[in-house]
């Protein structure tokens, strides 16, 4: 797929084999490079974003690269109060629940983030015929943390402000979208080859509150990005049902979590996009026979879609041996070249 292919590279493979979540804590490189340093330093720090995103691409010799970074990144860069606590995830100092938080939201200039696109500048030498993806966080899922003040699991505080203040609520949504594609541009011209929009929490709505509340500041973000000349990839947790939609905001690849077949997600987003997913990581706990056995099974069943990109139904867990992954890796390779 010209998705995961370098800018001006020839190599390919059917289909290509890459991680969410590829450079982290499974690995004992990454480990020691981050040490003891917060995420949102390691994420300001170009050479240590090389390195992290290297990695994978050494080790599993996976088909892409993805940037280290995190969602809240351009929040932070913008200079709304966050940080990523160790075991919680982001946490805001000052949520934003009204008009005038919303209101007081700065916007991103490029320049916050240039740390950026010195780190795609590093690591463009470095991959070679490697793609480098870059990626963002969707306007939901950076609502949701700004509005609960950090993780939640029922987003009571988010749907609250969404059906009781809906002017609001697409007021905040529109300055995420913003700020979203301000920093997905950097990236993009800085020279990454694909970009993934993450909507780590739309699982949790109806397809009717998706369509009403979400997919305008989604589609904003993508059709933003319609002329960039860069593959666009779509994924959430959960979002089996809103599959349709989510392809409507303007992906060329919408990603699979592990709960949907990719034959019926195929027929979902339609016949003019690929599909990316998506073995269940825990599936990498299990005996090698049974990874196997799943492995081929995804590969089948994307091979009903217009393309396919093999990947895990979410991130790769923590605990999860690394061998196991490269030996994923090689096999998807050897199935394809089968």
């Amino acid at each position: 797929m010209a998705a995961y292919r370098a800018r001006g590279a020839t190599a390919r493979r059917d289909p290509p084999v890459w991680f969410m979540r590829q450079a982290g804590r499974s690995l004992p490189e990454y480990r020691q490079a981050r040490a003891d340093l917060p995420m949102l330093e390691s994420c300001r720090r170009p050479e240590l974003v090389t390195e992290i995103t290297l990695q994978p691409v050494r080790r599993h010799r996976v088909d892409a690269a993805i940037l280290f970074s995190d969602i809240v990144v351009p929040l932070a860069a913008a200079g709304i109060d966050l940080d990523i606590v160790p075991g919680v995830g982001p946490v805001v100092a000052d949520p934003v629940r009204d008009a005038a938080a919303v209101a007081a939201l700065p916007r991103l200039d490029p320049d916050q983030v240039g740390y950026v696109a010195d780190a795609v500048a590093l690591l463009l030498p470095e991959l070679k015929d490697t793609p480098l993806i870059g990626f963002a966080g969707a306007p939901f899922t950076l609502a949701s943390y700004l509005v609960e003040g950090g993780p939640s699991r029922h987003h009571e505080r988010t749907k609250a402000l969404m059906y009781g203040a809906p002017q609001v609520w697409h007021a905040l949504c529109a300055r995420l979208a913003e700020i979203t594609l301000t920093f997905l541009r950097v990236q993009v011209g800085a020279g990454v080859a694909a970009v993934q929009l993450f909507d780590s929490w739309a699982g949790a709505l109806s397809e009717a509150d998706y369509r009403e509340y979400v997919l305008p500041h989604s589609t904003a973000v993508l059709g933003g990005l319609a002329g960039a000349g860069v593959p666009r990839i779509h994924f959430g947790v959960g979002t089996g049902h809103l599959l349709p939609a989510m392809a409507q905001a303007g992906a060329d690849v919408v990603g699979v979590d592990w709960r949907t077949p990719l034959s019926e997600a195929a027929r979902a987003v339609g016949p003019d996009r690929a599909v990316q997913g998506n073995l269940d990581p825990a599936v990498l706990f299990a005996p090698w026979p049974a990874i196997e056995a799943q492995v081929r099974r995804i590969v089948a069943e994307g091979a009903s879609a217009s393309g396919h990109v093999f990947n895990l139904g979410h991130g790769v867990l923590p605990a999860t041996d690394p061998d196991i992954l490269t030996r994923v890796v090689a096999l998807v390779h050897d199935v394809s070249a089968g």
